[in-house]
């Protein structure tokens, strides 16, 4: 049975959100996933908004004219609020019919152009791809982190402080000599009923191990903004992130793993209040161009191009192995600022506990999801996974975590860039982490080809290449013509 990853994707997700009605969208495409029957609006045009859908368009949305309300909270530091423009159980996962028909007649209001009304309520997560390079592969302890631990140490009050923006910490991460300085939140279930290791659990450990490998000097802090899934609301993203700020303060660099296409080139109205507040900071956002290898912004790591962002904002797309041309999963696009590696690199996803089962959820391909030649992780290390073979008597496969793997994703290129900015902040006692942005890709002169574009590679020092294997393509014989 061939893998629809990025349905098993939309199964898993909407297994960890029992209580939201999710659909794919736009309706013609599965790009993204959002809350059906719900838009977002700004708190000054909520009223706006409901008065117009409650008066020309209550046939078309399948509610009464009073069911049509704020289903939200009255008003939140976002500033966004939650409308139901719908009913929800209407149509399938693949439409809803009441969501766009507010959005093609709610645009800009008269004599505030530019201005956006509303927007789908789109879920913001760590796993929106068609390609099964999410999954992890155990890795022996006597190989090794690549990359490798730089040279230095820890100083307690001159480290650089990063803040990850994740699912959380594995409950044993202390014992990794490499994490002893990471702190922050631990997930609350780890585990299966049957012990397995739940999917994208270790997530934020296996970033904070890299960015402490690249950068000792790093107070490291991981906090569980997405659940255990890697996955929020866009109505809740903004909010929870201004909480992790408020909680541990306003650190040098953000890295954030997660983020959302949304058809548009402005922005997540979700998130417009933080990250305008991010801009009076000097704060730097380090963020994953996301791995649907796709040319269409990517949010919040797009941001990077808007001309008010673009000292801000550092978005980061991923090389494949050998750290030459792009992963086949990677997004790209003049948007993203710079690849780093992203396949197949080593950290830590547990601590030493004991070892922990893990069952493969996704079935990888046989040939590479996107077309590429190279042997990438579509392909390889094959596995079967129980959410592609769901009705089949396939048996899922099953490993063994003992403590480090190896794992794929811009989720995993952008701690890195972290790492590399952390580690130049402290080598050229520079402050500023957005001057250490522009220092280091300004002193950069690496390149990889990305789509046929030579694009800025950042590749730490103690970095080792991955050998690439590429796949044999079959010679078709043709009789030449009498």
């Amino acid at each position: 049975m061939a893998p629809q990853r990025f349905h098993e994707q939309f199964d898993q997700i909407q297994r960890s959100m029992p209580d939201v009605p999710l659909a794919l969208g736009p309706d013609d495409a599965a790009e993204f996933i959002y809350e059906k029957g719900v838009v977002l609006a700004r708190d000054e045009d909520a009223g706006l908004v409901e008065d117009n859908v409650r008066t020309h368009f209550t046939a078309a949305t399948g509610l009464s004219a009073d069911q049509i309300r704020r289903a939200g909270p009255e008003t939140n530091r976002s500033g966004i609020t939650r409308i139901q423009v719908g009913d929800p159980s209407h149509g399938d996962m693949n439409a809803d019919r009441a969501v766009a028909h507010a959005l093609r007649a709610l645009r800009e209001p008269e004599g505030r152009a530019g201005h956006r009304m509303i927007s789908r309520n789109h879920v913001v997560s760590i796993a929106v791809n068609s390609c099964p390079g999410d999954e992890p592969v155990p890795a022996p302890l006597t190989q090794g982190t690549n990359p490798a631990p730089a040279e230095g140490g820890h100083t307690a009050d001159s480290a650089v402080g990063v803040l990850v923006i994740d699912n959380g910490l594995t409950h044993d991460h202390a014992a990794v000599p490499l994490l002893a300085h990471v702190r922050g939140d631990v997930h609350e279930t780890e585990t299966d009923g049957r012990g397995n290791l739940l999917q994208y659990i270790g997530h934020g450990t296996f970033i904070a191990g890299l960015v402490a490998a690249v950068a000792p000097n790093t107070d490291v802090t991981v906090r569980s903004t997405l659940n255990d899934a890697g996955a929020i609301l866009e109505s809740e993203f903004g909010e929870r992130l201004f909480d992790a700020v408020d909680r541990d303060g306003w650190p040098d660099v953000i890295s954030l793993s997660a983020g959302t296409s949304n058809g548009r080139t402005d922005g997540l109205l979700g998130v417009a209040a933080f990250m305008e507040e991010l801009r009076q900071q000097r704060t730097l956002l380090v963020a994953a161009a996301g791995n649907n290898a796709s040319a269409t912004p990517f949010w919040p790591a797009a941001y990077a191009s808007l001309p008010e962002y673009q000292d801000v904002v550092l978005s980061v797309g991923a090389l494949r192995g050998d750290g030459e041309f792009g992963a086949c999963f990677s997004n790209h696009g003049p948007w993203v600022n710079a690849y780093a590696p992203g396949e197949r690199l080593t950290s830590a996803l547990t601590g030493f506990d004991a070892p922990v089962p893990y069952e493969y959820q996704h079935s990888t391909y046989d040939a590479c999801r996107y077309g590429f030649s190279y042997v990438c992780t579509c392909q390889a290390p094959r596995h079967t996974g129980v959410l592609s073979e769901n009705g089949t008597s396939a048996k899922p496969d099953q490993v063994m975590f003992e403590g480090f793997a190896h794992w794929s994703g811009t989720s995993f290129a952008t701690p890195v860039v972290a790492g590399m900015v952390a580690a130049h902040m402290t080598a050229h006692k520079e402050t500023d982490p957005r001057a250490a942005r522009k220092q280091l890709l300004e002193a950069n002169s690496e390149f990889a080809e990305v789509r046929g574009t030579h694009v800025p590679a950042l590749r730490p020092a103690t970095w080792r290449p991955v050998p690439v294997v590429q796949r044999a393509v079959p010679v078709v014989q043709r009789s030449a013509r009498a």
